[in-house]
């Protein structure tokens, strides 16, 4: 299997790189591509993610997985986000430009013997879920998309009322990384932008426009974005596929550090789910 880790594809309309991985088999065999895309405050080595990489490399599979431009990571640090100032000038934009700099990069790449570009797919965690909804609402190369356990509405998320004022007052917002401590900030610039862009940001809109295979795996124990937000997902789109799966979090059985050599029981279900899903279609 060949793995090459951090490299730096450049963002046409950000001025910083975006971090990514490939992992496949190199077999002039030409593959479906996968690309991965990570949730808010997440990036590409995050808990387990790279052991389901391998999985879906093994499979003949081409995997990619990167991290947003503006995560908060760096080049030289990507795990942990010592910049927090990119942190908190990213939104939903961006992050949509990112996926489309990546789309269209690894048409373009060094790996056109590897790969088909005809066979595309996306697959979004958590808020990245809503990402690639949008993203192949409106780009015609995406051949199918799966969410794991991805939002449904971004617009909810955003504060509301006094909180909401204080926010505009500021001009910033913090919010804990549990696992890190810091204090990670928003600009008060991710709501405007969501507001300038409402219509194309709402994830029901483009979830009624899809006409290509698309797959939901939500978790029933999921607390963060809850099993009713995948029910809305397929009732916006009835010719998706609904897989929920009992006993699953938010993190799909994962934490960070994940340290051991086998995926969690429940990753692994929903990467053998998915590998299912684009071998059938």
């Amino acid at each position: 299997m060949k793995i090459i880790r951090n490299i730096l594809v450049e963002s046409t309309k950000q001025n910083k790189p975006i971090l990514t991985d490939v992992f496949y088999n190199k077999n002039n065999h030409k593959k479906p591509v996968v690309i991965f895309c990570h949730g808010y405050k997440g990036y590409k080595d995050w808990g387990a993610w790279n052991l389901a990489a391998e999985e879906f490399a093994k499979n003949d599979m081409f995997l990619l997985k990167f991290n947003f431009s503006h995560n908060g990571g760096t080049v030289e640090n990507p795990i942990d986000f010592p910049d927090l100032e990119a942190f908190g000038q990213n939104n939903y934009e961006i992050e949509l430009n990112d996926l489309d700099d990546i789309i269209n990069w690894i048409i373009a790449s060094e790996y056109k013997n590897e790969i088909d570009a005809n066979n595309i797919t996306l697959i979004g965690h958590s808020r990245g879920g809503g990402s690639i909804t949008i993203k192949a609402s409106e780009n015609g190369v995406v051949k199918r998309i799966i969410s794991w356990n991805g939002v449904s509405d971004f617009g909810t998320r955003f504060p509301k009322g006094e909180i909401l004022k204080q926010w505009e007052k500021a001009g910033i917002a913090y919010i804990e990384n549990t696992r890190t401590k810091q204090q990670m900030p928003h600009y008060f610039q991710f709501y405007l932008n969501f507001k300038e862009n409402k219509l194309r940001f709402t994830v029901k809109n483009a979830a009624q426009k899809l006409k290509i295979p698309h797959l939901i795996i939500q978790g029933r124990q999921d607390d963060v974005v809850l099993p009713k937000e995948a029910e809305n997902l397929h009732k916006w789109n009835p010719n998706s596929e609904l897989v929920f799966i009992d006993g699953m979090d938010h993190s799909l059985g994962c934490v960070q550090p994940w340290e051991e050599s086998k995926m969690p029981v429940h990753l692994e279900q929903v990467v053998l789910k998915s590998i299912e899903f684009i071998k059938k279609l």
